[in-house]
């Protein structure tokens, strides 16, 4: 179908942000990971990478791309959303979801794409754009995390004690008196035993200590004991996270740094929550320095997550802009 044939036919369509194509794709260690389209075939190739690592894609995230642009992809990294085995972490690697991304690359016969991802989808970007740069057209990044375990120690450290230093206690009583000296790595052991009376309250309560700092206005600023205590659905995340996180994102120490150079002839937008207390604004520094390529588009009154205030609409329109810039002769 031409590409005019095909926008208009989009605009046809009842809904044009459902999917176009959704399947359960097989990959490698036994994983069946969940893909689907969005928007029109022959339009801008793009993907989308979701963050956790664990959350998975929502329906809202089809909305970052106009359906009159783009073919883009998103799809569920092992583990995570739809795929199955669900929350398994066998043969569940960083190398692992940037074969994946090869994969779907190659099935959807795009030769490069667009490829957008917020927070650990911004880690996974950078990781693949430096292991196969010349399939990438362009980077869209929001809240870069760089996948080292000093980022996520000064979180859920420094940065918690200072801003939420109450909270900060909570997070720390979770834990016997002996572990409060490494707490992430404690937290990271008691998430990952196989016993639930040592890994339910450890998964709450690093699951509600995120959500209070990947926000600009939290909820909640306080831990409640009994709650953590409580059986019922555990969050999903603080699992996957606990697994990549304690095995340092299966990278080498400052390896999305050290590597920045493969990053040259890219270009990057980078958009970037003034108070970001996850990812702050001196990392997505620290990597333009390296990747010159990269425009930095800092929101104010903003912290780490896609809803926070005018952070949605600045994703939405980096992805135009990197299309109308690599679309350009």
């Amino acid at each position: 179908m031409p590409d005019a044939e095909a926008g208009k036919a989009s605009a046809r369509r009842a809904d044009p942000f459902a999917p176009l194509t959704s399947e359960w794709l097989q990959v490698s260690g036994g994983h069946e990971i969940y893909v689907e389209s969005v928007g029109r075939v022959g339009g801008i190739p793009a993907v989308y990478l979701h963050g956790g690592p664990g959350s998975g894609c929502q329906p809202d995230h089809r909305r970052l791309f106009d359906p009159e642009r783009f073919h883009a992809v998103l799809f569920d990294q092992r583990g995570a959303g739809r795929s199955r085995p669900a929350r398994s972490r066998d043969n569940n690697t960083l190398p692992d979801l940037i074969a994946d991304m090869e994969l779907i690359r190659e099935k959807f016969g795009f030769s490069r794409w667009i490829v957008a991802g917020g927070s650990w989808g911004a880690t996974l970007a950078l990781a693949y754009a430096q292991a196969h740069p010349s399939r990438v057209a362009g980077l869209v990044l929001r809240a870069t995390f760089l996948g080292t375990r000093a980022e996520v120690e000064t979180a859920f450290g420094e940065t918690l004690a200072r801003f939420y230093p109450a909270l900060h206690r909570d997070f720390l009583e979770v834990l016997p008196e002996a572990e409060r000296g490494a707490p992430c790595t404690a937290y990271w052991r008691r998430i990952l035993d196989p016993d639930p009376a040592v890994h339910a309250p450890a998964a709450r309560a690093w699951h509600d200590t995120e959500r209070a700092l990947s926000e600009v206005r939290p909820a909640r600023f306080r831990l409640d004991q009994a709650t953590l205590r409580a059986t019922g659905p555990l969050p999903a995340t603080a699992f996957m996270e606990a697994h990549y996180f304690q095995n340092d994102c299966f990278m080498a120490p400052d390896q999305l740094l050290r590597q920045a150079g493969r990053l040259t002839g890219i270009p990057g937008i980078v958009v970037q929550g003034r108070y970001d207390l996850l990812c702050p604004p001196a990392t997505s520094a620290a990597l333009a320095d390296l990747w010159h390529e990269a425009e930095i588009r800092v929101i104010e009154a903003a912290g780490h997550n896609l809803y926070d205030p005018g952070i949605r609409d600045a994703v939405m329109k980096s992805i135009a802009d990197m299309a109308s810039r690599t679309a350009a002769p």
